[in-house]
């Protein structure tokens, strides 16, 4: 069972992909850890059963670098910034790398399937996830569902497996088609009341945020300039003090409002450069920076190559 002191201890900690996978081939050895090259470029999808992960100890409290959807078939309690939600027999869940959790089971069965994603596989041109729910559950992350229910999302897992193991040369666009049923049908399902959730200002304040943040994205037209680019610029949209934001969302993610912006727009930058026939010029225009030069810093600074390398490079689907 976790303590108050593991959960301050681990806050401010993320697991990676690869420590995610370097715990998963513990028990699963033949598992192909992805490459780093690839995950930077193109993104990256995993698809799971849960029976091969989830143990009898409780994973550890952090944030994670990759967003999570799982199916849960067992009980157990879920740790999320603050709250301790009881989980009984099946739900879904899910976690994105702005809010640590942790998943402590206290039945003997845990079953269902879990598929995780990186921020960069689903920001792909006309495929954002942010109006959805993977940004808007901060409050409550768990559904619980019903038996039908559950077939139907076990269906959806499955297909995804399947789909993830084959060798469909755009079965990128097919998983992400996937993502979105998932969600689409998760809003059909409304939450119970079966967990003890604290108030939490800073989480309601921080998902205001995040979503307001999305909202601006996709660029779609050079004539589309970027508004809101700081801190103080997010602060006056929420009519709150730049301070007050600046802390509420340090507290719950770990990372600060402008490293949230500067990082949303470098991962736009890049989707830009890489489905857009812009200029850097228009490109650096749209996402607000007067002149080229400047943006050229900034990329090279968020992604450690220049804009015109990034999109000469020829990345595979």
């Amino acid at each position: 069972m976790l303590n108050k002191n593991q959960e301050l201890y681990e806050v401010n900690k993320i697991e990676s992909l690869q420590d995610f996978y370097d715990r998963l081939k513990v028990q699963r050895p033949e598992v192909i850890v992805p490459s780093l090259e690839s995950v930077i470029n193109t993104g990256h999808f995993g698809v799971f059963k849960r029976s091969m992960h989830c143990t009898a100890n409780p994973s550890p409290y952090n944030r994670r670098d990759y967003y999570k959807i799982s199916l849960i078939i067992g009980s157990g309690i879920l740790h999320y910034s603050g709250q301790r939600i009881l989980v009984n027999e099946r739900a879904l869940l899910f976690t994105n790398p702005n809010i640590p959790y942790a998943w402590e089971g206290t039945s003997k069965t845990q079953a269902g399937y879990f598929c995780l994603f990186t921020e960069n596989f689903v920001h792909k041109r006309n495929e954002s996830l942010r109006e959805s729910l993977l940004w808007r559950l901060q409050d409550c992350p768990i559904m619980p569902i019903s038996q039908q229910q559950e077939q139907l999302f076990t269906e959806l897992f499955v297909k995804m497996m399947n789909e993830n193991e084959g060798p469909y040369v755009h079965k990128h666009e097919l998983l992400r088609n996937y993502i979105q049923l998932i969600v689409h049908e998760a809003l059909k399902v409304q939450p119970a009341d079966t967990y003890f959730k604290e108030n939490n200002a800073a989480v309601r304040l921080t998902s205001l945020f995040m979503e307001l943040l999305e909202r601006q994205f996709p660029i779609g037209s050079t004539d589309h300039v970027l508004e809101l680019r700081t801190a103080h610029d997010f602060a006056s949209k929420l009519s709150v003090h730049v301070n007050h934001l600046n802390h509420a969302v340090k507290e719950v993610t770990g990372r600060t409002t402008s490293e949230h912006v500067l990082k949303r727009i470098a991962t736009e930058a890049a989707a830009l450069l890489r489905h857009t026939e812009w200029n850097v010029a228009q490109i650096a225009y749209c996402l607000g920076f007067e002149y080229p030069a400047n943006f050229n810093i900034f990329f090279k600074r968020q992604m450690q190559c220049t804009p015109k390398s990034f999109r000469k490079e020829e990345v595979p689907y």
